[in-house]
């Protein structure tokens, strides 16, 4: 019978739609990345999904998150969230948890209970605590590398952590993932060398912060304020989608 999924039934068949139904996927971090990710899977038909965020939509969000305009800034972003995927998707089972993932609240989660997890967040220490607590699970897991100061959207990749190049944040991962015997690793990366921002106090958040007070990790607190812009993280977190979507209709045949 002809419904919203019609059309990507044509392409994955019945089994396909009925595992992605049947699935629940995790997404830590729904800002530029993963967002864009949170959007593919609803559209796709993910059945549940479960969304990991403690931000609110900022201003300087709207160039790049999905979820980011003008009326939803000041909103938590899982909010927002979770209110546009059920309007796409009534039928999707939507889990919002207004936590920064970290070893420390690492124990608000049952990994076991999510057929994939995506790591679309920024700190190495929440990635790492990831990919351990995923690993220990048994649980299916992609990670985005970085996306910031960055201006080619085709320069991406899907790799195992020890097949990537260039990218800083890769290389950390892989010396820390060795270090705790980890063989492998799902990621999506670039080889794009990262650009350095221009260092312009006239519209850094450094000088003019526009986080209300209380905010916790505001980007004066940063070392530097990445750059960025609407075509390359969006790339990162639509090809996350596709991998996910993949490997949980792979599981079929």
């Amino acid at each position: 019978m002809l419904n919203q999924f019609s059309r990507t039934q044509l392409l994955l068949g019945e089994g396909g739609m009925d595992a992605l139904f049947n699935a629940r996927v995790a997404v830590f971090g729904i800002g530029g990345v993963g967002g864009y990710t949170v959007e593919a899977l609803a559209r796709s038909g993910v059945g549940a999904l479960d969304l990991i965020d403690d931000d609110k939509i900022c201003l300087t969000n709207l160039n790049r998150q999905i979820f980011a305009t003008h009326s939803t800034v000041g909103h938590y972003k899982v909010d927002v969230a979770k209110a546009r995927i059920e309007d796409i998707n009534p039928k999707c089972k939507v889990t919002t948890y207004k936590t920064f993932y970290s070893p420390e609240t690492a124990e608000q989660f049952d990994f076991k209970e999510y057929d994939y997890i995506v790591d679309a967040i920024d700190t190495v220490t929440g990635k790492i605590e990831l990919v351990m607590r995923a690993k220990e699970a048994g649980t299916p897991i992609i990670s985005s590398m970085g996306a910031g100061n960055k201006m080619d959207a085709s320069a991406f990749e899907v790799a195992d952590i020890y097949q990537t190049s260039i990218c800083p944040l890769a290389r950390v991962m892989r010396k820390e993932l060795g270090k705790r015997g980890v063989d492998s690793l799902k990621v999506v990366y670039s080889k794009e060398p990262a650009m350095t921002p221009i260092d312009d106090m006239t519209i850094s958040c450094r000088t003019h912060c526009i986080c209300p007070p209380g905010t916790a990790r505001k980007c004066t607190q940063r070392r530097q304020v990445p750059g960025s812009n609407a075509f390359v993280p969006s790339v990162a977190g639509l090809i996350i989608a596709g991998e996910v979507i993949k490997d949980l209709c792979a599981k079929i045949k």
